[in-house]
């Protein structure tokens, strides 16, 4: 039978009860078993049998209801084990700052965690609650479902997280919550150590010049140029209207992250044929990166993509196709993973790119784009690489 974790706060009489009466007869109309920490440890070290759910299991349902440090600490560990597409996200609806109901000063969902997509429960309505969360369960694993089996990362979950922390705070903190792509990418035992200089040097020869903005984009300004840090390299962008933010960090060793806005709060629509093209970037950025860093052919690399800010949006085309029906998505993220070689990358593009986009299309009301079509977006890409 699959598991689910749930959690959340300990010992509060009305979380209790909403677990009781929503979480749990939720979970069991998939055939979940509900675990909770305190109700089915075996007596072990408390961490260890944490860390043991989380990793076993399907879905995991993290209420941040009272902003309780150790939910903070399982729900930071559930995302470094990249279980973001298992974690769903809940709290009482007064935690929201945007609610009338929010009290000023009042208990809150951190900042960190605010621009994901939470699903918030009222006092009294916990048959609307679990209804809501059928919902978000059976696309969940729907998702899971179609990306196959998990994939172990090879990137330091210490370094990951800071970026995330630096990026995701800038993000927030000044466009709000707005659609985005973050991107991580790494080498299997790299054995690389590239001094700051050299690495500016790799990063600039690595971009891809298809579009006016792209991944990894090298500026000379003072202001929007990469700074030095400890272990490698950090771009921190935002255009002169305001409207666009693009992060990116190079480590040492290889690793790379990027986040950058894909829209606006105004935007409400994904342009699939965009979409393919970008993925198909940052998969010859990747090979161009690693190519210059001095990988060899048949190194192993680990590419992630998450697409971010996408509830309520629709699919929509860039003007060359025509889109009969609505597809929306009430899902907020996509995630996908590949492991692959570099010299894979050229020969077998189409797959790839494919694999990663299918589990971002089909939160748009099972939206699929066909192979050819997909094909010839690829190889626009490349004729313009070239």
């Amino acid at each position: 039978m699959k598991q689910a974790f749930i959690i959340m706060q300990i010992g509060n009489e009305e979380l209790d009860k909403v677990c009781e009466e929503a979480i749990v007869p939720a979970l069991k109309t998939f055939n979940l078993e509900p675990k909770r920490v305190d109700k089915h440890n075996k007596g072990g070290l408390l961490k260890s049998e944490i860390i043991a759910f989380i990793n076993g299991a399907d879905i995991i349902i993290a209420d941040l209801t009272n902003e309780r440090p150790n939910c903070y600490l399982e729900v930071g560990y559930a995302m470094g084990r990249d279980k973001y597409p298992n974690l769903i996200l809940t709290a009482r609806e007064d935690h929201n700052p945007d609610s009338p109901n929010h009290a000023k000063n009042g208990a809150k969902v951190h900042f960190d965690l605010a621009g994901y997509d939470i699903l918030w429960w009222e006092k009294g309505k916990s048959r609307v609650f679990r209804e809501e969360l059928e919902k978000r369960i059976k696309r969940r694993l729907t998702v899971i479902s179609s990306s196959g089996k998990p994939i172990v990362s090879p990137m330091d979950t210490e370094w990951i997280d800071a970026r995330e922390s630096e990026a995701f705070s800038d993000l927030f903190g000044q466009l709000g919550h707005v659609p985005f792509m973050e991107v991580k990418m790494a080498l299997f035992d790299s054995g690389l150590s590239i001094d700051q200089a050299e690495l500016l040097k790799i990063a600039e020869k690595a971009v891809i010049h298809t579009t006016s903005w792209p991944l990894g984009v090298v500026l000379h300004s003072e202001e929007k140029r990469p700074k030095p840090m400890k272990d490698g390299i950090v771009a921190r962008i935002f255009s002169s209207g305001g409207n666009v933010y693009d992060y990116w960090a190079l480590r040492r060793d290889g690793q790379f992250y990027a986040l950058r806005t894909e829209g606006s709060q105004r935007s409400r629509s994904l342009a699939f044929d965009t979409r393919i093209f970008r993925i198909t970037e940052v998969l010859h950025y990747c090979a161009s990166l690693y190519t210059e860093l001095g990988a060899s052919p048949d190194a192993q690399v680990f590419v992630s993509i998450c697409h971010g800010g996408l509830k309520d949006c629709e699919i929509s085309s860039d003007g060359r196709r025509m889109i009969l029906d609505t597809y929306r998505s009430m899902e907020d993220a996509s995630y996908s993973e590949i492991i692959t070689t570099l010299e894979e990358i050229q020969p077998k593009i189409v797959d790839l790119v494919e694999r990663i986009t299918k589990p971002l299309f089909v939160l748009f009301d099972y939206f699929a784009v066909p192979r050819e079509t997909v094909e010839e977006i690829v190889n626009a890409f490349v004729v313009r690489k070239a």
